[in-house]
């Protein structure tokens, strides 16, 4: 057999004993000399899982980007800011986890093949690049835990021990002798996804750092240990803590944050340390739904105790003056408090510092809003950090418990990106995940990137809406001819799945089947985990409605790229459907049904019947009002939908009615959340992208600045003043900021100002 090339990527020579069922880290080292440091020295570098690349000792970056099994990602880092003449050494460390699905986190993809990528871009003699010169080892005493029994996503907690034989390896003078030289795989060896000539530039900006510090101790202790821990958090005095004695307390980070925390010691040998990551505090008793703990005040530290995801590090002892020991988590960790337990052995451990860098997307901030309801600027201010909090190397549902890229979730977090900043780089990657994700039914996972099967039938609508909107705001056709054959899948799959009356029958039902028919955590579904009980007796009518939805956005997709013929196929298709929903799917009230002939209703079906205009506006204007007042009758709308009910809303010129619904954010202020909730029933997560409505409301909707025609090619003024007297502000547009200021006169008239791009000045619309 003929001998073929070795590639860049390496691992240890005994592959088997890291793809085994649990996760490893493994350590990398490369030393060489330089006489003179460049101005620019930059490499290339991936890794199947995840790398840690630190340069004499010095933290440079993390990554590989999110990739699946159709793609991988490399970036492209200088190095050159870390170098020194003399030695000098890179130091990766790579998290690589199992292929089984259970035994790793959820949204990273991994080979057959694990593995580390460098190289160096110059084409010169001496080159960086991973070949078998390069020195590894396996992380001793390294073990990741599930973070809850079940439903275990992220996989990413850690029970580990501090190594001496380790403590300096990321520097140049370690001497790694005893290491074994890494093993270089041939070009059969790999999967396509890890190949070289397969390696996609990464398409997203990294990460942002900054570094930061706990901003208080919770004054759970007497005066003199505040004070101790508050000068230890501020990194003025280190905390000694005697022999055989255990020590608890709790910090705060002032608001919730995602981080990378880092503990730096001195001796404590034998020691235990504990870290409980923890959103808020939470009381007794169950939730409203009976789904997870009770919570109120999220400061209420006297009635309320913390639970969350601990980590446990058992300190090595070699801690002194001239090297500190360390221990930092490999992924970042989702906290507003943390709760340190320490348990000594024989020797005092001694706490030098504690740290960590925030991170996050880099979103730039290009809008801000003032109203006349002073109340909109706290709602402002927390959903504006959901929405950060939410933005990593992809769009996330929530960072504490899942940090999976939903499309339902993204769809909404998309819209505010556009509104806050007009950066569509997540966005174009998240619309690239989601159509890689299709199955062979035509059908999308509902989170991707996601390692194995997940699929909510409706969810697939939601990413025909992102392609929609990033039509409307920046008209890329190219983008939109690469997605639309994803798209006729997805509706292929709803128009082989008709019933004989015309509707979408039972694609799915409770997430134990095939598929979930996930629509809202409704409170009056709480059973059905999501989903109308009507889904367990046969179709639901919330899927014919977002089929309809679907169709007719393609249709205006598939319209702006000239297939006409297509466009109309799926308007005729839309009508069908419409037709049938309102013949098996109303009462003899006209009010639409969660199921045809089940006689249970919900506020969802009312409102995507006005949004699909399945109803008509009279009709719409009755069935919206109902909802509101007859809250008993209806399942109301959560957090999760709530744009929708605002849209619906607007849409048949309610919008007044949304000043009540602004309570739900406020009741978030009352019990001093810093983010908005996953939903307003059991609040799981205290941080969900969703909730982010505001963001939306005052630029697009208090301000109305909208696209007025496809890629912003006009810019349409329309404010809809709602409840409020004056508003001003800009918002953020693909041209540059849009500024409007408008007050209500006594006759209701508004003064209207604005003031636009000089490219756009004769391409405004303007409607009040």
């Amino acid at each position: 057999m003929a001998d073929f090339p070795k590639t860049n990527w390496i691992w240890i020579a005994d592959v088997e004993e890291t793809v085994k069922d649990e996760a490893k880290i493994v350590y990398f080292r490369k030393a060489f000399t330089m006489q003179n440091i460049p101005d620019k020295k930059i490499i290339k570098i991936s890794a199947d899982t995840r790398y840690k690349l630190y340069v004499n000792g010095e933290f440079a970056q993390f990554g590989p980007a999110r990739g699946d099994h159709q793609i991988w990602y490399y970036d492209e880092i200088d190095i050159s800011s870390y170098l020194r003449e003399g030695e000098n050494v890179i130091a990766v460390e790579v998290l690589r986890y199992s292929v089984a699905y259970a035994a790793g986190n959820f949204g990273m993809f991994r080979t057959t093949s694990p593995g580390l990528f460098v190289e160096e871009t110059e084409e010169k003699e001496n080159r960086i690049l991973t070949d078998e010169t390069w020195k590894c080892r396996v992380r001793n005493n390294y073990c990741v835990l599930r973070e809850a029994e079940g439903f275990a996503p992220l996989m990413y907690l850690e029970r580990c021990s501090g190594d001496i034989d380790t403590k300096d390896w990321k520097l140049p003078e370690y001497d790694d002798s005893s290491w074994e030289n890494a093993r270089a795989y041939n070009v059969l060896e790999l999967k396509a996804a890890s190949c070289p000539a397969d390696l996609h530039k990464r398409p997203i900006p990294f990460m942002k750092l900054e570094k930061r510090r706990m901003d208080s101790v919770v004054p759970k202790y007497d005066f003199t240990e505040i004070e101790k821990w508050s000068q230890f958090i501020y990194g003025e005095h280190p905390v000694e803590i005697r022999p055989h004695s255990k020590v608890c307390v709790e910090l705060n980070a002032g608001e919730l944050v995602c981080g990378y925390p880092s503990m730096r010691l001195k001796k404590g040998a034998g020691s235990c340390i504990k870290m409980l990551f923890s959103e808020g505090y939470v009381q007794d008793g169950k939730s409203i739904n009976g789904m997870g703990p009770k919570k109120g005040d999220r400061l209420d530290w006297v009635k309320g105790h913390l639970c969350g995801h601990t980590d446990t590090y058992y300190a090595a002892g070699y801690g002194n003056e001239k090297c500190e020991e360390i221990y930092e988590q490999y992924w970042f960790r989702t906290f507003r408090f943390i709760r340190l337990e320490i348990e000594t052995g024989d020797e005092p451990c001694i706490l030098v510092d504690f740290d960590y860098l925030k991170t996050g997307y880099p979103l730039e901030e290009k809008v801000y809003v003032e109203t006349s309801d002073k109340s909109m600027k706290g709602i402002w201010d927390i959903s504006l950090r959901s929405l950060k909090l939410c933005m990593h190397e992809t769009y996330i549902d929530c960072p504490f418990y899942e940090q999976l890229q939903y499309a339902m979730d993204s769809r909404n977090e998309i819209l505010y990106t556009y509104m806050i900043s007009g950066d569509d780089r997540l966005a174009r990657q998240c619309m690239d995940d989601f159509r890689r994700s299709q199955r062979e039914d035509g059908m999308i996972n509902c989170c991707h990137p996601n390692y194995g099967p997940n699929v909510i039938p409706g969810f697939a609508i939601y990413y025909i809406l992102m392609v929609y909107d990033h039509m409307m705001y920046f008209g890329d056709k190219q983008l939109i001819k690469k997605h639309l054959p994803c798209i006729d899948g997805i509706l292929t799959y709803f128009d082989e799945h008709l019933d004989e009356r015309g509707i979408v029958g039972k694609t799915g039902g409770h997430i134990s089947e095939r598929y979930w028919s996930f629509i809202d955590w409704a409170l009056p579904w709480g059973d059905s985990v999501g989903m109308p009980p009507a889904g367990y007796r046969g179709p639901i009518t919330m899927e014919s409605l977002l089929y309809i939805m679907g169709l007719q956005h393609a249709a205006k997709l598939c319209s702006y790229v000239g297939r006409q013929s297509t466009a109309n196929e799926y308007l005729h298709r839309s009508e069908l459907v419409q037709e049938a929903v309102n013949k098996y799917c109303r009462d003899e009230e006209g009010v639409y049904l969660d199921g045809p002939g089940v006689k249970e209703y919900s506020q969802h079906c009312q409102i995507f019947a006005v949004l699909t205009d399945t109803a008509d506006e009279e009709t719409g204007r009755m069935l919206l009002q109902k909802t509101l007042d007859e809250k008993e009758k209806y399942a109301q709308y959560t957090v999760a939908t709530a744009f929708y009910l605002f849209r619906a809303l607007e849409k048949n010129g309610m919008y007044d009615q949304t000043e009540k619904l602004w309570d739900t954010w406020k009741n978030m202020l009352k019990n001093h959340l810093t983010t908005c909730v996953e939903n307003q029933t059991d609040e799981r997560s205290d941080c969900h992208g969703w909730g982010a409505l505001i963001l939306y409301e005052l630029p697009a909707v208090i301000l109305g600045v909208r696209p007025g025609a496809p890629g912003f090619e006009k810019i349409k003024i329309a404010p809809v003043p709602g409840h409020l007297t004056w508003a001003k502000g800009s918002a953020a547009t693909k041209w540059g900021s849009v500024y409007v200021e408008w007050k209500k006169r006594d006759d209701g008239t508004l003064d209207l100002r604005f003031q636009v791009p000089e490219i756009m000045k004769d391409k405004v619309e303007v409607s009040y």
